[in-house]
C-alpha cells in the first residue's frame, strides 16, 4: 500500500496528553507549537519508503533526527515520539 505523506502532512492533530509524553520520551521541555513543528518538519524530510504501515498506525522513521513518530491511521492523531538509536 502507498503511504499519502501529503495526506498525514494535511491532517496531523494532538491531544493534550501527547505534548507531555513527546518530551518525557524525547527529554526535552518543547512548547506545543516546537513539538508540531519539529514533528511537521520530521515527516515532511521523510522518504516515503521509511513510512511503514503497520495495522492501524503509520511508523515514521527519520534517522537524521533520530526519531520514529507513531501516528494512527484513521485519526492521523500523533501517538507518540521515540528516540531511535543507531
Amino acid at each position: 500500500m502507498k503511504v499519502n505523506k501529503t495526506e498525514i502532512l494535511n491532517n496531523i492533530c494532538y491531544t493534550e496528553l501527547v505534548y507531555g509524553r513527546i518530551n518525557k520520551k524525547l527529554r526535552v521541555d518543547y512548547s506545543k507549537s516546537e513539538i508540531e513543528k519539529l514533528i511537521f518538519n520530521a515527516i515532511s524530510e521523510t522518504a516515503e519508503k521509511f513510512i511503514q504501515k503497520i495495522g492501524k498506525n503509520y511508523y515514521i522513521t527519520n534517522t537524521y533526527k533520530n526519531i520514529r513518530i507513531t501516528i494512527n491511521t484513521y485519526t492521523h492523531r500523533v501517538i507518540t515520539v521515540d528516540r531511535i538509536t543507531k
